[in-house]
């Protein structure tokens, strides 16, 4: 029995692979006008828009991932899927100095991050550390 069932299934795709050759194409496989598909355009399905203050700066709220001296990795409040890396500017890496000193801010943490939108470069961040691990 497990001859047959061996036999067969080596038989078997050899039958398709034969039919698929040997076999014209039917009328309605007939090559049709091409079908154009339109796949420069994004779909959007939810976009961060920036509201600049009078200053030119612009605030994101989120939770903290990663901070150091150099940057700060944020995910945003309003869409789990937003997440954004700032470079620090000097008066925030001072700043950020003093926290890491203390222990640093710990993933989670809520923190508001003052940016400038064309350089996205943080000028400032308030929020408060936890307590270290």
């Amino acid at each position: 029995m497990k001859s047959f069932t061996k036999a067969a299934g080596l038989l078997l795709p050899a039958a398709f692979q034969a039919a698929a050759v040997f076999c014209p194409p039917a009328a309605a496989q007939a090559p049709l006008a091409p079908i154009v598909v339109d796949t420069v355009v994004p779909i959007i399905v939810n976009a961060v828009k920036p509201k600049p203050k009078a200053n030119g700066l612009v605030k994101f709220e989120g939770f903290v991932l990663h901070a150091n001296v150099a940057q700060i990795t944020a995910r945003s409040k309003e869409s789990e899927l937003t997440i954004l890396t700032f470079p620090l500017a000097e008066e925030a890496s001072q700043k950020m100095q003093q926290i890491v000193d203390k222990g640093g801010y710990q993933y989670g943490d809520k923190v508001t991050i003052y940016y400038n939108p064309t350089t996205m470069q943080a000028l400032k961040f308030k929020g408060k550390p936890s307590k270290p691990i």
